[in-house]
């Protein structure tokens, strides 16, 4: 985050590394247990190769962390864009600059 300005980039590492881990590790517990079966059924009409099996949760989790990665990153820069910052220290790079050097 700089000043009121979130980072698209690190919002979308966050949610992408949530989400893919959630997505596998969820595609795992269905192949060792029934536990979340319908969910990865469900969820394998959108991640091609999803399935409740090590390769398909591998598969799943990394289309889930590009998923949620691109996701996020959207997210932060539409809240830049409409937030309205007025701030000193998000719009004019010369008063970032004359602050660094005080």
């Amino acid at each position: 985050m700089n000043g009121c300005k979130l980072s698209p980039i690190g919002l979308g590492l966050a949610l992408g590394v949530l989400w893919g881990l959630s997505v596998f590790l969820l595609g795992l517990l269905a192949y060792w247990s029934t536990y979340g079966k319908p969910f990865v059924d469900a969820m394998s009409t959108l991640y091609m190769g999803y399935e409740p099996s090590i390769t398909g949760s591998i598969i799943g989790g990394v289309i889930g962390f590009i998923d949620a990665f691109i996701t996020g990153a959207l997210i932060a820069w539409l809240y830049n864009k409409f937030s309205g910052c007025h701030c000193s220290c998000c719009g004019d790079t010369a008063v970032v600059e004359k602050k660094k050097a005080k």
